[in-house]
């Protein structure tokens, strides 16, 4: 364990309200993620979502996102190393490159990776996070296989008030937030931003150099709303991380040969821009709505040897919708009709080093989706929907997907729920062009993957204070993109699989809060996934989570246990000198944290938390060493 220093200092705001944030799985919560235009209650959807409600990221101390992300079914989280190692989330055992993130409403992934590295998205001090699960390309187009997990930082009208906040602890760890939000007139706003600082601890098994993290995270929102039927929506955000890394050690006479070794002076820079400008007008006393939207996400990374800059992408993306949708019906039977249209540029370029090699002018696609949606809800208890779109690309071959859903709740509390559907994820720019000298060339003859899968589960409201429910899903991919293997001096590459992966598994949770002193989270996955009989790697095949919590008197303090079990899983090493991958096995582990804050006074709260309590010892990526037992604590001030 490395020594702790705590650093604590006054700052300022309200505290989250239990009663009126914790979400959870309640039947009554609305999700924003499964419908284009709009919002639709839990209860109403036949797929699978997950909501984590801000107080849930408040009593587990939540400082990486992607940590509060395992204790969602379905997710399986890897990350090589501490923090600033690259992190990846797969759901029901997709890729990472198939689940697309969104951040209140902004396509985040990098457009040259394909895919988020969520080590880059630290919490911001009052956020929501939804996580829904299956196919969803007929509403969002490629990247869409296996979910989509979008972040919502929640607005000055739904929490108001001032924050800030200020920490410190093990591996010389520093990090703070401060949140400003609130309704002046017709102007809804929030501003936040968040920093974290980490001196690092090595990543290399046996290896001795501390590898840092500096991250800088600043965002804001305003909705102006001069009339009823008229709403101006404006999204910005920034990120910068700065982080050491290590590399594998290619010395063929090395007994470390393929391992993670120390690498002085190796280190990255991810700077990223997000925008978002949304126009919504009502009519038809509400009944029709409208939305005009136009984003920008720009993302640069640079790596750095100790001899300078090794090399570097850029990618950007340009996207413009148009959504409308109508509702009409009675009391008893609601229709909604929703049409939308994307319009999308992403730009692409390698910022390598001149090497007749490497290509660095600028790539681009073009894409245009054509989305309709249709839903019913009869009696409030039978809610179905259906949902198709067709993508023309100007590099890849058109593209039509749907989906299909269900849900039925009856007078006892169960409800049942079904849906089918089918998914597409177009090659990124580097399985395209990429370029690691001596490494990895890529394949510009790559075709998309496609995947269809369906998934039926039923729910059970445990009288009024909580939720149970198990689903079983199951899903296969055609066309999978793989990286094929040559002996040196051949380049590895990417290629498409003739053969057919293969995902199934159950999810099962609960939620409960039977009594006001005490709050449960359980969750838990089994996932079975395979190419062509082989165990696809770094998807556990058991994965589970508990979180409980007990509250004080008028919730004064509370105490959060949490509990991480991440099974064996497969990963694949390149030890053997003719670079042909050697299947490998990563022990399971458990992981234990503890949280506590005690409020002091109306406005100051005085927290801390122990990561790893029990300093297990545990892999998550092969020869990557985690952090060991970690203790941090500070202060918030609300107003």
């Amino acid at each position: 364990m490395r020594p702790i220093m705590t650093l604590a200092v006054i700052s300022l705001a309200q505290p989250l309200s239990a009663q009126n944030l914790a979400e959870g799985y309640s039947p009554d919560t609305i999700v924003v993620t499964a419908s284009r235009l709009g919002t639709i209650p839990v209860d109403q959807l036949g797929a699978s979502v997950t909501v984590l409600d801000p107080q849930a990221l408040d009593l587990r101390q939540t400082r990486q996102v992607s940590d509060i992300l395992r204790d969602v079914p379905g997710v399986a989280v890897s990350r090589a190393g501490g923090v600033g190692g690259l992190t990846q989330i797969r759901l029901r055992g997709s890729e990472a490159n198939h689940v697309l993130v969104l951040i209140d409403g902004i396509e985040v992934s990098d457009p040259y990776q394909g895919e988020f590295d969520f080590t880059t998205l630290i919490a911001d001090e009052v956020a929501r996070i939804e996580v829904l699960r299956g196919q969803q390309s007929s509403l969002y187009g490629s990247d869409a296989i296996g979910g989509v997990i979008q972040y919502l930082t929640l607005g000055g009208r739904e929490q108001p008030g001032l924050s800030a906040r200020l920490e410190g602890g093990s591996f010389g760890t520093v990090s703070g937030g401060a949140r400003a939000a609130g309704v002046a007139g017709d102007l809804d706003y929030v501003v936040t931003s968040s920093a974290y600082h980490t001196g690092g601890l090595p990543n290399a098994i046996g290896g001795s150099r501390d590898l840092g993290a500096d991250q800088v995270g600043a965002s804001g929102k305003l909705t102006w709303s001069p009339t009823e039927t008229f709403k101006l929506t404006g999204v910005a955000r920034y990120s910068w991380t700065r982080a050491d890394f290590n590399n594998s050690d290619f010395d063929a006479a090395s007994p470390t040969f393929g391992q993670i070794v120390d690498t002085p002076g190796a280190y990255y820079t991810a700077r990223a821009l997000f925008g978002l400008v949304k126009g919504e007008l009502n009519l038809l006393d509400g009944r029709w709505t409208s939305a005009l939207t136009a984003q920008v996400a720009d993302s640069r990374r640079r790596n750095y040897s100790a001899f300078g800059l090794d090399f570097g992408d850029n990618g950007t993306r340009y996207k413009g919708s148009f959504d409308s949708a109508i509702r009409f019906g009675s009391d008893r039977v609601q229709h909604k009709i929703t049409a939308a249209v994307d319009v999308e540029r992403e730009e692409f370029r390698n910022s390598s080093p001149a090497s007749p090699f490497v290509f660095t002018g600028q790539r681009h696609t073009d894409n245009v989706g054509l989305v309709g949606v249709y839903d019913l809800v009869v009696d409030d208890r039978l809610a179905l929907g259906a949902s198709v779109r067709h993508d023309f690309n100007t590099r890849f071959a058109d593209a039509t997907t749907f989906r299909v859903q269900g849900s039925y709740k009856f007078a006892t509390g169960t409800r049942v729920r079904a849906a089918y559907g089918t998914g597409v994820k177009n090659p990124g720019y580097f399985e395209l062009y990429g370029f690691s000298s001596g490494q990895y060339i890529g394949n510009p003859d790559l075709r998309p993957e496609k995947s269809r899968g369906w998934e039926a589960g039923i729910e059970q409201r445990l009288g009024g204070w909580g939720t149970a429910g198990v689903t079983y899903f199951r899903s296969r991919l055609d066309n999978e993109i793989y990286t094929t293997f040559g002996p040196a001096p051949d380049f590895t590459s990417s290629a498409n699989r003739d053969t057919r992966s293969r995902q199934r598994g159950v999810e099962a949770f609960v939620a409960a809060r039977p009594v006001p002193q005490l709050r449960i989270d359980l969750a838990y996955t089994h996932l079975d996934a395979r190419e062509d009989g082989t165990v696809e790697v770094r998807r556990p095949n058991d994965i589970g989570s508990a979180n409980v919590t007990v509250f004080g008197k008028d919730e004064r303090w509370s105490a959060t246990l949490t509990a991480r079990y991440n099974g064996e899983q497969r990963d694949v090493a390149f030890t053997d000198p003719s670079f042909v991958p050697v299947a490998v096995r990563l022990a399971d582990y458990v992981l234990v944290n503890l949280a506590g804050s005690v409020r002091v006074g109306g406005r100051l709260e005085v927290f801390g938390r122990i990561e790893n309590l029990f300093d297990e010892e545990y892999s998550q990526v092969f020869s990557y060493a985690s952090p060991g037992r970690g203790a941090y604590g500070g202060v918030r001030v609300r107003f």
